[in-house]
């Protein structure tokens, strides 16, 4: 009798993968039954030849760019600015830099950034409001003001971006570029390896890439995972992922009625180049609060009593 094999399960839309067991003291301990079950499921996988799906398919209609660039110009209506308090660590520059940081940010390019360090309380201020920037040093009680370029304005977070581009960061998404590139158009991509669709924008220098995931049940993609952007040779330039995603209703920014659907990251990570998340800026929100009257004086910074400022210039990053 001719016994074909059973044919393999179809795998889910998500897979969840397989956490790396906790290790015991004891070799026989439960990290040696759990790595020793795993070994027992390859086997069987190996018998069975099921093969693993590696690759997911989209498993609905693909979006259409005007849809994609909706989506996001919804978020970024209804998330205008952010109060809040984070845990930022820093590993660029091989140096691991890690402080509390109070933030203010709004959508246009907005920043005062408060880093706080335990026994010491505040130790640096960074404003800007979007065109000139100033940063205290209240350990050296030095300060530096100057045009709010890119370099500038990673002084505090190292996020060597525009005002409204680290401001867009920190609001969960990223500003779509201002100036259209002649002969080149946006296109919708899908990326099986993320699940998710690609809205590729053109820029001067490259691309931008926003990362959509749809919820389970939900008519279009909503929830933005990353954003890359990567040169005109195809190599990357920066990155960020948004991880930890909550829902939230927040009310129409331009009626007060009715609410849109966002989701929130609660953390942020940051890589330049084609290096790791883990030498780049992660931020974890404590708590925040969204679309706030914010004073415009905030955005200000004063030379404290007995401090000269010093003027500073743009240099590259």
């Amino acid at each position: 009798m001719n016994m074909a094999p059973p044919p393999c399960p179809r795998p889910p839309f998500r897979a969840t993968p397989i956490p790396r067991p906790t290790p015991s003291l004891h070799p026989r301990g439960t990290a040696a039954l759990a790595w020793r079950a795993l070994a027992a499921a390859s086997a069987l996988l190996a018998v069975t030849g099921c093969p693993r799906h590696l690759n997911v398919a989209r498993p609905y209609r693909a979006p259409t760019v005007a849809e994609l660039t909706a989506t996001l110009a919804e978020r970024q209506q209804a998330v205008r600015s952010l109060n809040a308090r984070a845990r930022v660590t820093s590993w660029m520059g091989g140096e691991r830099v890690r402080a509390t940081v109070l933030m203010l940010v709004d959508r246009p390019g907005r920043l005062r950034l408060e880093a706080e360090v335990s026994l010491q309380g505040t130790v640096a201020v960074l404003a800007t409001d979007g065109e000139r920037f100033a940063f205290l040093d209240t350990v050296k009680n030095e300060m530096r003001r100057g045009p709010a370029c890119p370099a500038n304005v990673a002084s505090l977070i190292r996020i060597p971006l525009a005002p409204a581009d680290v401001a867009a960061v920190l609001l969960g998404d990223a500003r779509l570029p201002r100036i259209a590139v002649a002969g080149r158009e946006p296109v919708v991509d899908w990326d099986p390896a993320r699940e998710a669709d690609v809205l590729a924008v053109p820029r001067n220098d490259g691309w931008l890439r926003y990362l959509f995931q749809r919820p389970a049940g939900a008519e279009r993609s909503t929830r933005l995972i990353a954003v890359d952007a990567t040169g005109s040779d195809g190599r990357p330039r920066w990155r960020v992922a948004f991880e930890e995603l909550t829902d939230a209703d927040l009310p129409s920014a331009t009626t007060g009625q009715g609410a849109t659907r966002v989701a929130l990251p609660q953390t942020i990570r940051f890589a330049e180049g084609a290096t790791a998340f883990d030498e780049g800026v992660e931020i974890k929100f404590k708590d925040r609060a969204l679309n706030e009257p914010v004073a415009d004086a905030s955005f200000v910074l004063a030379p404290p009593p007995g401090v000269t400022p010093v003027e500073i210039g743009c240099t590259p990053y």
